[in-house]
């Protein structure tokens, strides 16, 4: 396997259910639907595959009809994503297409509107509420956000660098990372949400078509998660050396920042400025490993705990129930006893 795909907190599928409950719909259809065990959501420090969470997204919008989870006060109707997403690959650059995308959602979406402004050299999406604020509100601004700067990068072929996202919500315990997710300076508490980014992008052309197009909604929601992940940080140099050499052995910090042309006292410095550490890399590589083969019945635990770089099983069993809050087998058995989505 080339790479090994990132988890997902179970916290973002506990705040992506806020809809279903607030409309009262049956949360266990929804999780069995998507393969996910409410063990897992009752444990706070678990984590779910990108399948899994690509799946949880589906049975969302099938079952809520709202391309927005229940999150707005007015649903969005299923097929708006794919109408914006085809006027803006008809644009030139990446400045008509936001503003064609923009004009789109303004016709579909009742909650908030947004704008792009630009001063002093600095492009602005900013979101604009239309409804009174409520916070399962927060979580579909942030969604839009989050998916909108995947799909503008998706556009010109390479990663929008943003210079910082702003969110109307407070920083708590479950948005505390949020920054991993955009790869950027999170500002909480801001009179409104909104990306802000070098207006010099905005000339950028859009180089996908009709054809690409096809392709990319045959995949999304999976492919806005980890498509244009910063593969050029130390965070994820270090991650690629750690899984090309996990079947003969696990890479210390000096022979990593070998391998990368560096000293080790050079590589912490990076891995500091990007709010990592080694040994959590490595710890939360393993874990993401250890999940994925879990999702594949001819692999024994025993031959699991190997893969990720154990030679006991117990100490396994402990590192495993240390990441997620529940053991390699109790996980496996909910994941393999629900089924996929349909």
């Amino acid at each position: 396997m080339s790479g090994t795909h990132h988890t997902v907190a179970i916290a973002q599928a506990q705040r992506m259910l806020q809809g279903a409950r607030h409309q009262g719909v049956d949360v266990d259809s929804i999780l069995r639907r998507a393969g996910i065990s409410r063990a897992l959501l009752e444990a706070p420090s678990a984590r779910i595959s990108q399948t899994q969470c690509t799946a949880l997204v589906r049975v969302l919008v099938r079952v809520l009809r709202d391309e927005f989870w229940g999150l707005c006060d007015t649903p969005v109707r299923f097929g708006t994503f794919g109408a914006a997403c085809d006027a803006m690959v008809q644009c030139t650059n990446l400045g008509e297409a936001i503003r064609a995308g923009l004009r789109h959602y303004h016709l579909m979406l009742d909650d908030f509107t947004g704008r792009l402004q630009v001063q002093d050299g600095v492009a602005e999406i900013a979101l604009f509420e239309q409804v009174p604020w409520h916070a399962r509100h927060a979580y579909a601004q942030s969604t839009f956000l989050f998916c909108g700067s995947g799909l503008l990068s998706w556009l010109i072929a390479r990663k929008l660098p943003l210079l910082d996202v702003r969110m109307r919500n407070t920083k708590t315990a479950f948005n505390n990372k949020t920054h991993r997710l955009f790869d950027a300076e999170i500002l909480f508490g801001q009179p409104r949400a909104g990306i802000r980014f070098d207006a010099r992008w905005l000339e950028l052309p859009v180089v996908q078509n009709a054809q690409s197009l096809k392709a990319f909604l045959r995949g999304a929601p999976a492919n806005l998660l980890v498509k244009y992940r910063d593969q050029t940080s130390a965070t994820e140099r270090i991650r690629q050396l750690l899984r090309k050499h996990m079947r003969e052995r696990i890479l210390t910090l000096e022979e990593a920042s070998s391998m990368l042309a560096m000293t080790p006292q050079t590589l912490r410095r990076r891995l500091l400025l990007e709010g990592q550490g080694f040994q959590a890399i490595k710890d939360d590589l393993r874990r993401d490993m250890a999940i994925e083969h879990l999702s594949r019945p001819e692999l024994t635990v025993l031959e699991i705990s190997a893969l990720v770089g154990f030679s006991e099983p117990s100490t396994f069993q402990r590192a495993f129930k240390g990441w997620t809050g529940v053991a390699p087998g109790e996980y496996r058995l909910t994941r393999l006893e629900h089924l996929p989505a349909d």
